[in-house]
């Protein structure tokens, strides 16, 4: 680095894997890198830059050739990324862009590794306000934090404590050039308007407006990490050992405000879209007061959260078997069923003669092993704890009319023999 030039200070490293900056060309991006760049711990530990390019502008190739140009004059290895830009999911082309951008970052991480943005102090402002107009609570006004885990590794924002206007005076200091979109210039964005109408008004009457916001962004990630501790206290009271079930009682003890983040947080975890204030209303009024057999469920965009036997029970919706459903199975290859799920053989296979394949129709028994007589397959099922919504879901294997097994919930005295004598297993996964 050139000894006139004063270095910004970074946030303190947390990891130490090989850092990847994600290159726009613009300011903040071409300081960030610049920086890394004469750091010998970072450049020991491998320094590569991610451009992506989003086809959405007429100059896009030319910012792709400018920060190869800039790369190559720091010794910094460039990907750039070519992205589709999908717009058709009702988010707005800022949004899909972030998207497909963030997918493009996480696609070249390996694990351990660092992606470093730019994101300064007077973003941490604008995303502070941003979410406080959608009414965010204290998880989103904590806005952006220094690090969190992020694809195989991390997410590193180490400009952020610092003002746009010290990057600036770096950047002309060390004479370097930078790519100015002219989007950032438009106030149709909402993040655009905030930079260039209300922060400007803002700071007028209240010279350190950035810094105030910032602050109370990093008060509210305090306030946060207090309410985690708490999520995850009562989500352990509840847990069992399936994951995707919650014990009803200690929600129910919890107070609603609790029980809220709680079950927000449970839904997150399953990888399930988030759960709207409507869910959380329904499950307190309709689910956790329910009668010990009842069905009760709340279903929203493609997930349900069901009450049954005093457990709470969150999925993504799947279609029971189609009335009448029937197929015939060799066991050479794993067989999809109509709902997505897939009954596999795992060693000892193919089936010496093919098995019949059926939807439940109510009625069946099955010999278990070691038992002299057969059961009523409902009841085998109740008394294992199968939900009622799996059974309709349960594939049914018949060999000479007698039931087999019903995915690998419930084998058959014949069944369980057969796999036994050949080291094999039978596995039913559900769509």
């Amino acid at each position: 680095m050139p000894p006139h030039v004063a270095a910004p200070a970074l946030s303190p490293p947390l990891a130490t894997g090989r850092v990847w900056v994600a290159f726009s060309g613009g300011l903040d991006s071409t300081v960030l890198l610049h920086r890394l760049a004469h750091d010998p711990v970072v450049r020991h530990h491998g320094l590569q830059a991610i451009h992506v390019h989003h086809g959405l502008h007429a100059d896009a190739d030319a910012w792709a050739e400018h920060c190869d140009a800039l790369c190559a004059t720091l010794g910094v290895p460039l990907q750039v990324k070519r992205v589709h830009v999908d717009t058709t999911r009702g988010e707005g082309v800022e949004a899909a862009a972030r998207r497909a951008r963030y997918a493009a970052f996480s696609e070249v991480m390996q694990a351990g590794d660092i992606l470093a943005l730019a994101h300064h102090r007077d973003d941490q402002a604008e995303t502070f306000l941003l979410r406080a107009l959608r009414a965010s609570g204290p998880d989103g006004l904590a806005a952006m934090r220094p690090w969190r885990a992020f694809g195989a590794g991390w997410l590193w924002r180490p400009l952020l404590e610092l003002p746009r206007a010290a990057l600036e005076a770096y950047a002309r200091a060390a004479s370097l050039s930078w790519i100015e979109d002219p989007g950032n210039a438009s106030t149709a964005f909402d993040r655009n308007f905030l930079r260039h109408q209300v922060l400007p008004l803002l700071r007028q009457r209240w010279p350190h407006a950035d810094a105030a916001l910032a602050r109370s962004a990093a008060l509210c990630a305090d306030a946060s990490e207090l309410l985690d501790a708490q999520d995850r206290a009562l989500l352990a009271r509840a847990a069992t050992a399936d994951p995707a079930a919650l014990h009803v009682a200690p929600l129910r003890e919890a107070c609603a405000a609790s029980r809220a983040r709680a079950l927000r947080c449970w839904i997150e975890r399953l990888g399930l879209p988030p759960l709207p204030a409507e869910g959380v209303a329904r499950i307190d009024e309709d689910l956790l007061d329910a009668r010990a057999d009842a069905q009760a469920g709340f279903a929203w965009r493609g997930a349900v959260v069901r009450r049954w036997r005093g457990l709470l029970h969150a999925e993504r919706l799947r279609p029971a078997l189609p009335d009448g459903w029937h197929a015939v199975w060799d066991g050479n290859a794993p067989f999809r069923l109509p709902d997505g799920g897939v009954l596999a053989l795992e060693a000892g296979g193919p089936f010496d003669t093919p098995v019949r394949l059926t939807d439940r129709r109510g009625g069946e028994r099955i010999a278990l092993p070691g038992r002299a007589h057969r059961h009523a397959l409902k009841d085998v099922l109740q008394s294992l704890g199968v939900p009622p919504w799996e059974r309709r879901q349960l594939p049914l294997l018949w060999r000479d009319d007698a039931l087999w097994a019903a995915g690998d919930l419930v084998l058959s005295a014949d069944c369980d023999a057969w796999l036994r004598a050949r080291g094999a297993g039978l596995r039913w996964c559900r769509g």
